[in-house]
């Protein structure tokens, strides 16, 4: 009996997004009131995070302009495909092309974490803090590849997402201090 199923990228970004809208409307409750400058720093990292979810979770290539579904075989669960040892699978890549799609678009994936997380969260007030987090993100989508049969969890993915979650919080930086000076200028 095929116990295979397979989340489109639709369906894939469907739950996601009733998931957001739910955790978003229960804090609404909760806090009583709707802060619309926060929800639309939200949204940016909603977008921020769809977009991870669309190049982590689904295959790169397209098959007619169609995003390929994330495929669950329960039968092919164990044994999980792992890799602990860093920059062990970098020479696998065939072209030096693929390589460096791979590196940069890891690093590139989470730049934008690391610029969105200090400005929706006052307490993550520094470098060590934002990076810390931005790889505890990227570890549990590390975790949550684990069962699906065609998805591989690597610890060079993790070294690479922290890595670009670093050098967001660094343009992050450097736009605060610009600002400061631009700031102290004008006065």
């Amino acid at each position: 009996m095929d116990n295979t199923f397979e989340i489109s990228f639709f369906l894939g970004e469907l739950i996601f997004t009733a998931i957001w809208l739910i955790v978003r409307i229960i804090v609404w409750i909760s806090h009583k009131k709707i802060d619309i400058k926060r929800e639309a720093m939200l949204l940016l990292m909603y977008v921020n995070l769809a977009v991870i979810i669309r190049f982590v979770f689904y295959p790169m290539a397209t098959v007619n302009g169609h995003v390929q579904p994330l495929v669950f075989d329960p039968n092919a669960v164990l044994p999980l495909k792992v890799n602990f040892v860093p920059y062990i699978r970098l020479s696998d890549y065939a072209y030096k092309k693929d390589l460096l799609v791979n590196l940069i678009g890891n690093v590139a994936l989470f730049i934008p974490t690391g610029i969105i997380l200090p400005v929706l969260y006052k307490r993550l007030n520094n470098f060590i803090k934002v990076v810390a987090v931005g790889a505890l993100i990227s570890l549990c989508i590390e975790i949550l590849q684990l069962p699906f049969s065609k998805r591989f969890s690597d610890i060079d993915d993790l070294i690479l997402n922290t890595v670009g979650v670093a050098v967001g919080y660094g343009i992050y930086a450097l736009l605060k201090l610009f600002r400061k000076i631009s700031k102290k200028r004008s006065e």
